[in-house]
């Protein structure tokens, strides 16, 4: 099985490739420093195994954990971490494991015999889709770009539009193309996001007022957004509360 080993020190890093490298039928496929590098390299070498550290600069071993779990095979996360106070989070994310710094090779040994490559449709399968454990929501969208993989802050999001099969996030830096739907994105997010349309969310903390163009359908305006989105007439009414109770 392929190993991605996770950590932001070269010595933990280094320690856990020499354990890995010792047992039958698993290989380091790559390396990682941060949160934001494991999603990358994720991606890249496809492991069937993520040692994740937690406390890390940056992204930590959380929020790339959540990320990981979007993929479309999710690798088997085992946190490898000198913290106990991030078990019960680490569950909630469906990790196969989690260890206590500094790891042991007989629990290491262990917890890779145990972990299992199970994607989210072989959970839907399993379990039914209504059953399957509600991770919290992620505080980065991932996208696929020419530069490589991006991570937005979502708190730098200014809304999501549907166009075809794609919905194009458009944020502070640019916009980007992921393959999540609006109804996955509404689920995830709660309140934190208000549909406007059937194509179109906006992030409410961005939310600024509601005016009508010159032919008299209804926009919205929104915190250093230029562009003006359409609100459907079935949103109008519940927008125009909302915005009252801003």
């Amino acid at each position: 099985m392929r190993v991605l080993v996770v950590d932001d020190e070269k010595l933990a890093r280094e320690r856990l490739i020499r354990m890995v490298d010792t047992f039958d039928g698993y290989e380091v496929a790559g390396v990682a420093d941060s949160g934001e590098e494991a999603v990358r390299q994720a991606i890249k070498v496809e492991p069937d195994i993520v040692l994740l550290d937690i406390r890390m600069p940056g992204m930590d071993g959380m929020e790339a954990g959540k990320q990981l779990s979007t993929l479309a095979t999710p690798p088997a996360v085992i946190y490898c971490t000198a913290f106990g106070e991030h078990a019960i989070e680490a569950f909630e994310v469906n990790a196969t494991a989690y260890l206590m710094k500094p790891v042991r090779r007989e629990a290491l040994n262990e917890a890779l015999g145990s972990a299992a490559r199970v994607n989210k449709v072989q959970m839907e399968a399993m379990l039914g889709k209504d059953e399957l454990p509600k991770a919290r929501s992620r505080t980065h969208i991932s996208a696929k770009t020419r530069r490589g993989i991006e991570l937005i802050p979502l708190t730098e999001v200014k809304f999501f539009q549907a166009d075809h099969k794609y919905v194009t996030v458009r944020h502070e830096g640019g916009e980007v193309l992921i393959d999540d739907t609006l109804r996955d994105l509404e689920c995830e997010f709660g309140d934190r996001v208000v549909r406007i349309h059937r194509n179109a969310l906006i992030m409410m903390d961005h939310l600024e007022g509601l005016e009508r163009d010159p032919s008299g359908h209804y926009q919205v305006r929104m915190r250093g957004v230029e562009e003006r989105l359409d609100v459907s007439r079935r949103h109008v009414s519940g927008l125009r509360r909302l915005v009252q109770s801003l």
